[in-house]
C-alpha cells in the first residue's frame, strides 16, 4: 500500500474500516460485532461517531487466527451461546462493500452446513511460473477465489481454535483452519462488488463502488424576499455591510432558505416554512444558520446527508462576486460539506421585476443528497 494505512484511508467521508463495519451492521442477522484493531486505528474510527452501538473493539495478535481469538473471545464474553449453535462471521477489514445479500447468503449456509464461505470463479488463465519461466499452466476449473465474510457456528469455531492446528501453523483464512481440522466448509456465490483493497489503485476502485451503492436524490429549493429596514445584508450565511437587511420572520435569508427547501424537498420532508413556521414557536429574526442546521441534522436522522449544493442568487443590488467565496465556505460548514462540493454563484445583469429593480433577492438552491448507510 505504498506506506498508507488502508484501513484508516478515506473513501468518502469515512475511514475504509468504518465502512465495512456499517455494511455488515446493514444485514439483519448480524447482532453484535466485535473489531479487532489497533488502539490507533479505534481512536480514528471511533472519533467519526459512524460505528452502531454494539460495536465494540480489542486487540488483535501477531497472526490471523490470534486476532480471531481475540475477537471470538470477546463475542463469548458479551454475547454467550451455551450450544454452540449460533453463526459468527469473520470479515475481513479492508472488505468495505459486502452486500447484505451475501452477509445473508453465508449465515443461512452456515447454519444449514456448519461452515461456509463465499467464493468467485476464477477468470483469468493461471501460470505456475519458474523464475521468469512458464513451468505449467493450471487447470482452473475447480478454483475459485475465497472472500469474506466467512461463516461458521461456534461450537466449530471453537473446536478449530483449540486445535494444535492454529496452535502450530498459519492460516490465511478460517476455511482452511477448518480444513485442517476436518470440517466441512461449504461455498456460496462470491460477489464481484465484496473488492478487498490491496493495493493504492484499490481506494479508488472501492470509492467508485461505495459510491454507486448509495441511493441519491435530488432537490430543487427557491425563495424571495423584499428589502426591508435596518442593516447589514444577510445573505449565504455572511453579514454583507452597507447593503440593507432582508425582510423575514427570520433574517431574511434567501440563500439558506433556498438549500433548506432543496434538501427537504430530496428527502421528501416537507418545506421551511413547514418546519419552522413564522409564528411564535420560531424566534422572530432567527439566525437562518441555525435553520439549516437544523435541516441538515433532520436529514441525518432520515437517514441521508448532502453530496452537493449548487446555488444561484439573483439580485440587481449589491454586488456580490466579493462575496461568494465566503458564502461557500459557510454554506458548506452549515451543511457538513468541503467547500468544492458547493456552488455559489450570483445574476446582476439584465433582470427585471422586483430584482432587477433593486428592491428584493431571490435564490434558487439544487441539492443532492445520498443515503447515508
Amino acid at each position: 500500500m505504498a506506506g498508507i494505512d488502508k484501513l484508516l484511508a478515506p473513501i468518502g467521508d469515512r475511514p475504509l474500516l468504518a465502512h465495512a463495519v456499517l455494511a455488515l451492521a446493514a444485514s439483519p442477522g448480524v447482532g453484535s460485532i466485535v473489531v479487532v484493531t489497533t488502539d490507533e486505528r479505534r481512536d480514528a474510527v471511533l472519533a467519526g461517531g459512524w460505528l452502531p452501538e454494539r460495536t465494540s473493539f480489542v486487540s488483535g495478535g501477531a497472526r490471523r487466527q490470534d486476532s480471531v481469538r481475540a475477537g471470538f473471545d470477546a463475542i463469548e464474553r458479551t454475547a454467550p451461546d451455551l450450544t454452540g449453535g449460533r453463526v459468527v462471521l469473520i470479515h475481513d477489514g479492508a472488505r468495505p462493500a459486502p452486500s447484505p445479500s451475501l452477509v445473508d447468503s453465508v449465515i443461512g449456509a452456515a447454519e444449514r452446513h456448519g461452515a461456509a464461505i463465499p467464493a468467485s470463479p476464477v477468470g483469468e488463465t493461471l501460470k505456475r511460473v519458474a523464475g521468469d519461466l512458464v513451468a505449467a499452466t493450471v487447470d482452473r476449473a475447480d478454483l475459485v477465489a475465497a472472500q469474506t465474510p466467512q461463516g461458521v457456528r461456534r461450537a466449530l469455531l471453537r473446536q478449530a481454535l483449540a486445535s494444535p492446528d492454529a496452535r502450530d501453523r498459519t492460516w490465511t483464512d478460517e476455511a482452511a483452519l477448518l480444513e485442517a481440522c476436518r470440517i466441512a466448509v461449504h461455498v456460496v456465490p462470491g460477489d464481484p462488488a465484496n473488492l478487498k483493497v490491496t493495493v493504492p489503485a484499490d481506494l479508488d476502485r472501492a470509492a467508485s463502488l461505495l459510491a454507486g451503492s448509495r441511493p441519491r436524490r435530488t432537490g430543487i429549493g427557491q425563495d424571495v424576499h423584499p428589502f426591508g429596514p435596518g442593516e447589514p445584508l444577510r445573505l449565504g450565511g455572511v453579514d454583507i455591510p452597507g447593503a440593507p437587511r432582508l425582510h423575514g420572520h427570520s433574517d431574511g435569508d434567501v440563500a439558506l432558505h433556498a438549500i433548506a427547501d432543496a434538501l427537504l424537498g430530496a428527502a421528501s420532508l416537507g418545506d421551511l416554512g413547514r418546519s419552522f413556521p413564522a409564528g411564535p414557536e420560531t424566534p422572530l429574526g432567527v439566525d437562518s444558520r441555525s435553520l439549516l442546521e437544523a435541516v441538515v441534522s433532520r436529514l441525518a436522522d432520515a437517514g441521508w446527508r448532502a453530496v452537493s449544493v449548487d446555488l444561484t442568487i439573483v439580485a440587481g443590488r449589491p454586488r456580490l462576486a466579493g462575496h461568494l467565496d465566503a458564502m461557500a465556505a459557510a454554506i458548506g460548514t452549515a451543511v457538513q460539506l468541503p467547500v468544492e462540493a458547493v456552488g455559489v454563484k450570483a445574476s446582476t445583469g439584465n433582470l427585471e421585476g422586483a430584482e432587477g429593480g433593486g428592491r428584493a433577492i431571490a435564490a434558487l438552491a439544487v441539492a443532492t443528497i445520498e443515503a447515508a448507510r
